[in-house]
């Protein structure tokens, strides 16, 4: 046995030597044999992404799909807020007219929890419904990827597809019903993800269920939707975009990530930057470089409002398969922790830090701190954002300044757009660090994918940084 491995070592290791070594090809196998063979990292990556239909009115098209696929009982989820507008109206009136039978869920709750995915499980279980049409923001979508989830396989306790360590992380291995998503923000990307983020209250931080088979099978993308948005809901949307985008591209790279699997089942949906996940990261960059300054300033912009709605999309296939790092792994206890800070233009009963600004305002503290492992693509996202955003060529700049070239264009574009100074004005202060940095530990699926390890006294200094922005 021992002869026939090192036969295989030696075959492979003349292969890596054959093999082209340009830049273009060499940093993706450049890991090592070593490493793939011993299963320390891994040595593959997996594209997983729902199916995508993006179109102006493309709406009135669900109910011929749901008719298509023989739904005999189908259950539309959204919130109460969007159940009065256009958007849920547009899907109601294609059901209707393609002769759907459909019971509405309107109790979502926008950034939800344990209780409201409970909730929502519940319901689903008693309709023993055949299909699933989600139409709102990311809440609304992952409360109805998990509601499909727990309903086809209603053995499953709750924690047993929780993210580990706050819950078992067991692969799903219940075949789920068909579900269509309808984004109505441009934003989290849920859409084309098998992601579904929650509120744990018992901890008070974020968690979620990640599992390629919850992902949507359909996403409609009609950016009429979008129209609706009120600003704040736009440019919190649009920075979570920004945020998957870069935090996507600088992750760890998927060869440096362990444990390798030893089974195909348990790859995990968040793998690592990869060739693939890079071009979705990158362009969504250049999309929302360009046109979120547009969008939030102008809702009649329908030029900038759609092209964000698709950006939302790009970023979405980028981190749903390479995953995100720091910015999101800290913003869960900021918006777990929250005190009394209530978001503008969020028509809600509760106490509300936004996803995206949650995650936004660590982003110069964070890619100054990363950049040290992987300045090219720190400098690369900088000079995309001075270009589009600042109209200025920072080519000939030096690539020790990546990190701060970054941050300082970041902190720029976000005064701009009057985001709020940093985690002293959501309420926060310095004697909540440790309570924010214990909230973060837990977040090993995303914080280990950061280029750059951190200890406990590391992200108590990423937190001090983010208190004040300007």
């Amino acid at each position: 046995m021992a002869g026939g491995r090192e036969r295989v070592t030696h075959l492979l290791k003349q292969l890596h030597r054959a093999s082209c070594v340009c830049p273009a090809h060499s940093h993706t196998y450049s890991q090592g044999i070593e490493h793939a063979i011993s299963g320390k990292t891994d040595y593959a990556f997996e594209m997983a992404v729902s199916n995508i239909r993006y179109g102006k009115g493309v709406t009135k098209e669900v109910g011929m799909d749901l008719q298509n696929m023989g739904a005999r009982k189908v259950c539309v989820m959204t919130d109460k807020n969007l159940s009065q507008l256009p958007p849920v109206k547009a899907v109601l009136d294609s059901l209707i007219t393609n002769g759907i039978n459909f019971q509405i869920y309107d109790s979502v709750r926008v950034e939800p929890t344990d209780e409201s995915f409970r909730d929502a499980i519940e319901f689903a279980k008693k309709g023993e419904f055949d299909s699933y049409v989600a139409v709102g923001g990311g809440s609304v979508i992952d409360t109805c990827k998990t509601a499909n989830l727990y309903a086809s396989s209603p053995e499953s306790d709750f924690l047993d597809h929780v993210n580990a360590p706050i819950g078992k992380g067991k692969p799903v291995r219940a075949t789920l019903k068909p579900l269509i998503a309808v984004p109505t923000t441009a934003g989290t990307g849920s859409e084309t993800t098998g992601v579904a983020i929650f509120d744990y209250k018992e901890l008070k931080v974020k968690t979620g269920i990640a599992s390629r088979t919850i992902k949507p099978s359909l996403g409609v993308i009609d950016p009429l939707h979008t129209l609706c948005m009120p600003e704040r809901v736009t440019a919190n949307s649009g920075f979570d975009v920004l945020c998957h985008a870069l935090e996507s591209y600088t992750a760890l790279p998927y060869h440096q990530r362990s444990p390798c699997p030893s089974n195909p089942m348990n790859r995990p949906a968040y793998q690592g930057s990869n060739p693939i996940s890079d071009v979705w990261a990158i362009h969504a960059l250049r999309i929302v470089s360009k046109y979120l300054k547009r969008a939030i300033r102008d809702p009649e912009d329908q030029e900038a409002r759609a092209n964000m709605h698709l950006a939302s999309a790009f970023a979405g296939i980028g981190f749903g398969n390479a995953g995100v790092h720091l910015c999101h792994g800290m913003s869960y206890p900021i918006s777990g922790l929250v005190k009394k800070y209530k978001a503008k233009d969020y028509n809600v009963d509760h106490s509300l830090v936004p996803h995206g600004l949650s995650v936004v305002l660590t982003s110069p503290a964070v890619f100054t701190f990363t950049a040290p492992m992987c300045p090219e693509r720190h400098l690369e996202a900088a000079q995309i954002m001075v270009f589009f955003i600042l109209g200025a060529d920072i080519s000939s700049a030096k690539i020790k300044d990546a990190g701060l070239i970054l941050a300082d264009t970041l902190r720029k574009f976000l005064f701009e757009l009057n985001v709020d100074d940093g985690l002293a004005a959501l309420g926060y202060s310095t004697a909540d660090i440790p309570a924010l940095v214990k909230g973060t530990l837990p977040q090993e699926r995303v914080t280990k994918l950061s280029p750059r390890p951190q200890t406990e006294e590391e992200l108590s200094a990423l937190f001090e940084s983010s208190m004040k922005l300007y």
